[in-house]
């Protein structure tokens, strides 16, 4: 018999709080401080000084959703992700209507620091998506 697995999805990044901040507002999550403490000012009163937090996360505060994990690597990003999120904020639309749905979204996220990157119009099978990036680059599409 199969188990169920929770997940995390794990992204690396330069500023871990701020990309968390940035898909907080995306998806309706909320940034949790460390196990063991109220909130992340708290969590920093124990780091020595000079040692900053280099990580960060969110989640959903049903719990249906899955955790979002920010980590600080001293690269940057290089190359087109192998694994982006899909925002599926068109479910069960068409036409018009979805693509009236994903560019007010789009409008709200370009807001918040996101960038467009392309329309992928409708092509009589897949219907339109708008591929985008968060505040360090990594895609994402609206689905």
């Amino acid at each position: 018999m199969t188990t169920i697995k929770e997940i995390q999805v794990t992204f690396d990044c330069a500023e871990p709080d701020r990309v968390a901040r940035f898909w907080s507002e995306v998806l309706g999550y909320v940034a949790r401080p460390p196990e063991g403490f109220a909130t992340w000012e708290e969590f920093d009163r124990t780091r020595p000084d000079g040692h900053e937090v280099s990580w960060s996360a969110c989640s959903d505060p049903s719990g249906a959703g899955p955790r979002l994990y920010f980590q600080r690597v001293p690269e940057g990003k290089v190359v087109k992700n192998r694994v982006h999120l899909d925002v599926r904020v068109g479910t069960g639309l068409v036409g018009e209507e979805r693509l009236a749905t994903l560019e007010t979204e789009c409008a709200r996220l370009v807001a918040l620091g996101a960038v467009r990157v392309e329309l992928l119009p409708a092509d009589g099978i897949n219907e339109s998506i708008i591929v985008m990036q968060d505040v360090e680059g990594n895609e994402f599409c609206l689905d």
